[in-house]
């Protein structure tokens, strides 16, 4: 199946205005094609990488040295605040709102550990670490489920395979020690 990319997850991804993406779009630079009868734009997922090497665009990483950390969570707010705490401790962060900026994310940012909250529409626990441990490159990656979820869920996700549980709201303090200790013994 060909992967596409709205001009909304690219502006994400690139970290500008979505009319930014629409006008590469509509002026050729990115090749793309409108949705019948919408009128909305989207680009496959390899002209756009191909697009954003070309022109020495970052898509939401670059090489540094910092442990890259992937937070996938569906409510801004708390990509935010999870952004802002990891930043502050000199981690990298990328962030995927769903799915498929998650699966993108993944393979472009090769992330030193995840972040996944339980409660996402589209995300099923059981498949992200069934993934993950399929990948021999990605087998070995911790995953830390932050959610809300109640406690049979967190108990299922361990089960499942999370290498650690953080119930929401979390103490930045512990979630801290938490990911430090992942990362020295990953």
């Amino acid at each position: 199946m060909i992967k596409t990319l709205s001009p909304g997850e690219i502006a994400r991804l690139c970290d500008v205005h979505q009319r930014t993406v629409s006008r590469w779009i509509a002026s050729g630079k990115l090749k793309g094609h409108q949705l019948p009868g919408r009128g909305d734009y989207r680009v496959i997922e390899s002209d756009f990488i191909a697009f954003a090497k070309d022109h020495g665009i970052p898509v939401g990483f670059d090489e540094s040295t910092e442990p890259t950390i992937l937070v996938i969570d569906d409510e801004a707010p708390v990509r935010r605040a999870l952004r802002r705490v990891l930043s502050q401790a000199n981690y990298k962060v990328v962030e995927a709102e769903n799915s498929f900026i998650a699966g993108a994310m993944l393979e472009r940012s090769k992330p030193s550990l995840i972040t996944l909250d339980l409660m996402m529409p589209g995300i099923r626990s059981e498949h992200v670490f069934d993934f993950l441990r399929s990948q021999t490159d990605r087998a070995n990656v911790p995953v830390v489920v932050i959610s809300a979820a109640p406690e049979a869920a967190l108990e299922e996700a361990r089960r499942n395979g999370a290498t650690a549980v953080i119930a929401k709201p979390f103490n930045n303090d512990d979630l801290l020690a938490c990911i430090a200790g992942l990362l020295k013994t990953g």
